[in-house]
């Protein structure tokens, strides 16, 4: 790849998981060239992509400064750029350390709790060739259940771990975007989850978070 930034990231303009990965190599300066699939013509299936990620999903990384070392999965893509760039821990906590750990615990909840439930609630609404409103009911509450987790937290800290921003809140930005705009009809997070709503609006205004979102809903609107 000739772009000359150092990472190729792998993504989809509406899907969550690249732009937090995009997120992260914002706020750091990292230099990257994204590479959007359609998924309807299934390119994240093609041999050229299944040849760095053979799961055959998005996001994944190639690191050119490494020797095109790859990195599939989003939150293992994240833990990679910060262990390995984030010298001065600026979105990170140093490794060896227990915030480590709870920043692990963190990114572990919302790759296995937040990202498998909230993509429930929209597969089940959006693109189920069925209705079962028993699954919507389902993943409606598992998602509130999760963002009830977050708001017992929350309610006593104002961010994850360390007392300081971290690429653990980081992670959670895009699935809660979806939740509060799309997945979950008639729901008010602030009344439900206010503090919650305060952490997400602190995520929501910086100005990598921001311009990168823009990014997308220029990007979708060309679709």
């Amino acid at each position: 790849m000739s772009h000359g930034k150092q990472f190729t990231l792998f993504s989809h303009t509406g899907g969550p998981n690249g732009w937090k990965v995009a997120f992260i190599l914002e706020e750091l300066g990292l230099t990257y060239e994204s590479i959007y699939f359609d998924f309807k013509k299934n390119e994240h299936k093609a041999p050229e992509f299944t040849k760095y990620n053979p799961n055959g999903r998005i996001p994944a990384v190639i690191d050119h400064r490494n020797n095109d070392f790859v990195v599939w999965e989003s939150n293992a893509i994240i833990q990679y750029v910060v262990d390995k760039y984030d010298k001065e821990h600026k979105l990170s906590i140093a490794p060896g350390t227990d915030e480590y750990y709870t920043q692990l615990q963190w990114l572990y909840f919302q790759a296995s709790g937040q990202g498998p439930y909230f993509g429930q609630v929209g597969w089940f609404n959006l693109y189920h060739p069925e209705k079962v409103p028993s699954a919507v009911e389902r993943y409606r509450n598992e998602t509130k259940r999760v963002l009830g987790v977050l708001e017992s937290v929350l309610l006593k800290q104002e961010w994850l771990v360390g007392g300081r921003l971290t690429v653990a809140d980081i992670s959670f930005i895009p699935w809660n975007i979806f939740a509060t705009t799309l997945l979950l009809e008639g729901f008010d997070l602030e009344k439900e989850f206010p503090a919650t709503a305060k952490w997400h609006n602190k995520l929501l205004a910086r100005p990598a978070v921001k311009n990168l979102w823009e990014e997308r809903e220029r990007l979708l609107a060309q679709q």
